[in-house]
């Protein structure tokens, strides 16, 4: 009998990175969306999602990088297409985050941000992934870096996204020894 299809949703990328990032630990739902701010069940459906899109492997629960990658750098900004929005304060994202603010001149049409009452920047804003993205941001670089990586590639032009994709690889990849 064919299962019925599920369509993944922006904060399932969300998910799959931070899984990504909880590699080196045994990680619970639980754990899983205390890190995230969100509640167990929603963490769960998150990662059987990703499952069945082939960005997660069922039984070791690791993240098949090449799949994400692919994803990323070829379907993201069209399943999840953002416009830039007013100006806010926020945390920076895009080219206006690292890595890529060490790497490119700046943005031509300003900075660019998810809105955020505590953020330390302001800018263009952004709507993200899903609504807890600048907490989380805030929470961990390294998992801030991974989604404003994310954003480059929904909104940049070539240069930004071509540069996206080396960083996201380099953060993404298995380290070969």
């Amino acid at each position: 009998m064919p299962t019925a299809h599920v369509a993944l949703r922006p904060q399932d990328i969300v998910v799959v990175l931070a899984v990504h990032h909880l590699a080196t630990v045994r990680w619970t739902y639980a754990l899983l969306a205390d890190r995230l701010g969100i509640p167990d069940s929603h963490a769960h459906a998150a990662v059987q999602r990703a499952i069945r899109s082939h960005f997660v492997e069922a039984d070791s629960r690791r993240v098949r990088t090449r799949n994400l990658l692919e994803f990323l750098q070829h379907g993201i900004r069209y399943a999840f297409p953002v416009e830039p929005g007013p100006v806010a304060r926020g945390v920076p994202t895009g080219s206006s985050a690292p890595p890529l603010n060490a790497l490119m001149q700046g943005n031509p049409a300003g900075d660019l941000v998810w809105a955020h009452l505590d953020g330390t920047a302001t800018g263009q804003s952004l709507a993200p992934l899903h609504a807890n993205v600048p907490n989380i941001a805030m929470r961990s670089p390294p998992l801030h870096e991974c989604l404003a990586l994310v954003d480059s590639l929904r909104i940049g032009g070539v240069r930004e996204r071509q540069l996206a994709t080396r960083e996201l690889r380099a953060r993404l990849e298995p380290q070969v020894g």
